[in-house]
């Protein structure tokens, strides 16, 4: 009988090695720890991110310029400086009009000053005919606000001085980003290229014409639109006999930059001025119905026709970004959160992973998923009708 084979030295197949595949709940919860952290970083460095995102979004828009000059022989520093120029200039210009408007407005202070004063006195006697309760001498509030304003006066100018030094210090800082940015752009480009392979690069440079085109699409609708508000206010109002209605017009269509609240306060500070100068709840109404009007036009069809579908985010996405860029950086991230919004979606569209999500963010989607009804089939009313003929 032979021996049983021997499979010492027969060679081994070797079992096929199994992959290790994540679990579902691990990945997410990474992704949750990785979000935290993005969300604790971009919130303690606001000092430092904040200008870079405005200035990155600024110098999108002043691209086309520069190389408007770029094209007409006129080296890249200088026309880097020459549009710098131009924005400071500018800037200069609307601060200059602004206190202008202002300094004549104060001159009208000591007036409402004094109608403020009967309006106030009228109050506590109406309250004091109906509940009782003891007015307030015009010395006593004024002794009362000359303590409290005097416990609280160092930290006050405490932070007006530090609030003026920030601002300052962070408009220098965006301009010296912006240089940079518009200075090493092609240098910028080709370091993003180093993280994608040659044949991807077609899709990069595309991604990054789709972000100029919604960024420069968003910021100069939204010039546009400030232009046109601005204009529709001071009709308005001027139609009203409102005195200042040039500088409220103005005031107003900047302030509703910042979503909301901006509008509340442009409404309210020229209602109560009118109020306060004319006696009449009723002109102060009208007020207040001018800028509702304007805002509806604004929301409805002025921003609707000059944006068009270049920034396309659904109202929904629209209002969660204004939420949580007010809670990550305050009144800049309100004002950062749309373009920022829409670049993101931009940048999701770009890959096949990501583009449901940018998908999400869109405002309308092209076709329905749903299965389109019978158009020979009748509606509600007319089944109504069948079954009160008898029919099935």
């Amino acid at each position: 009988m032979l021996p049983p084979p021997n499979n010492f030295n027969q060679p081994r197949h070797p079992n096929p090695t199994s992959e290790v595949r994540q679990q579902p709940v691990i990945y997410y919860t990474f992704m949750l720890i990785g979000l935290s952290l993005l969300v604790f970083v971009l919130n303690r460095l606001d000092d430092i991110l904040l200008p870079i995102a405005f200035a990155g979004l600024l110098s999108i828009l002043l691209l086309p310029l520069c190389r408007w000059l770029e094209t007409r022989k006129v080296p890249r520093i200088l026309a880097i400086i020459l549009v710098l120029l131009l924005v400071i200039l500018t800037i200069a210009g609307i601060m200059y009009a602004f206190a202008s408007q202002i300094i004549q407005f104060q001159s009208e202070l000591p007036k409402l000053q004094s109608q403020l004063n009967q309006y106030f006195n009228q109050i506590q006697q109406i309250i004091y005919q109906k509940f009782g309760i003891q007015p307030i001498s015009k010395d006593e509030l004024t002794d009362s606000i000359v303590k409290s304003m005097k416990k609280s006066a160092g930290g006050v100018l405490g932070t007006t001085f530090n609030t003026t030094t920030a601002v300052f210090s962070n408009l220098t800082l965006v301009i010296i980003y912006i240089f940079c940015l518009l200075l090493y752009r092609d240098h910028l480009r080709q370091f993003m290229f180093r993280f994608v392979a040659p044949d991807k690069r077609t899709t990069v440079l595309t991604t990054i014409d789709n972000i100029q085109v919604v960024v420069q699409a968003y910021i100069t609708g939204l010039f546009t639109v400030i232009i046109i508000v601005s204009v529709l206010n001071a009709i308005g109002l001027l139609v009203l006999g409102v005195k200042f209605a040039i500088f409220f017009a103005i005031f107003a269509s900047v302030l509703a930059i910042i979503p909301y609240i901006g509008i509340m306060i442009g409404a309210a500070v020229p209602a109560i001025v009118t109020l306060v100068e004319t006696g009449s709840p009723l002109r102060a109404a009208g007020v207040v119905g001018v800028f509702l009007v304007v805002q509806f036009l604004e929301g409805n069809f002025i921003t609707p026709m000059i944006t068009g579908s270049k920034v396309s985010i659904n109202p929904m996405a629209a209002i969660i970004a204004l939420i949580l860029g007010g809670e990550l950086w305050g009144t800049p991230g309100m004002i950062l959160s749309i373009p920022l919004i829409a670049v993101l979606k931009v940048v999701l569209d770009a890959s096949k992973t990501t583009e449901p999500w940018g998908f999400l963010l869109g405002d309308i989607a092209e076709g329905e998923d749903t299965i389109p009804a019978d158009k020979n089939e009748p509606g509600f009313f007319g089944r109504l009708w069948g079954r009160l003929r008898g029919q099935a």
